[in-house]
């Protein structure tokens, strides 16, 4: 867990919103959320931090390292804890479900890939658009 000391080593203030802000990342079940999300789970705990706080707060985070910011079909940003390890993603098209994977095989066959056509990678990241493949997607999002 992040402790208010590691927001002054990043650089930031231990101010309470991005307390708030934090804690919430560290205590969700949900791993990866938007600012909007954060913005109603603060206000359903009887948090009053506004949205634009919010936001310069999450891209603060991101500034700073904290949180990494990922832009998923349907245009919206989500941000999740940056635990440091690397992990890809695999996004329901239906409900908007994301599940985390790693797989050793596709990490080896990218960094093959740029190393044959001369590119060393610094970063990368792999989203991969499905469908679930349940009868009824528990997460289906009602239009």
């Amino acid at each position: 867990m992040h402790q208010p000391d590691h927001l002054k080593t990043v650089g930031l203030k231990s101010t309470l919103p991005r307390l708030k802000v934090l804690s919430l990342f560290e205590a969700s079940k949900q791993r990866h959320l938007s600012a909007e999300e954060v913005y109603k789970l603060l206000l359903a705990s009887g948090d009053d931090v506004g949205l634009a706080t919010i936001y310069r707060v999450l891209t603060q985070f991101e500034q700073a390292g904290l949180l990494m910011r990922h832009h998923f079909e349907g245009g919206k940003s989500v941000f999740e804890l940056n635990q440091g390890e690397h992990h890809d993603h695999i996004v329901c098209m239906q409900c908007g479900h994301v599940e985390e994977f790693y797989d050793a095989t596709i990490e080896a066959r990218q960094k093959k890939a740029a190393t044959d056509r001369g590119f060393t990678i610094h970063d990368h990241s792999l989203y991969i658009y499905a469908d679930c493949n349940k009868p009824k997607c528990p997460n289906k999002i009602q239009s």
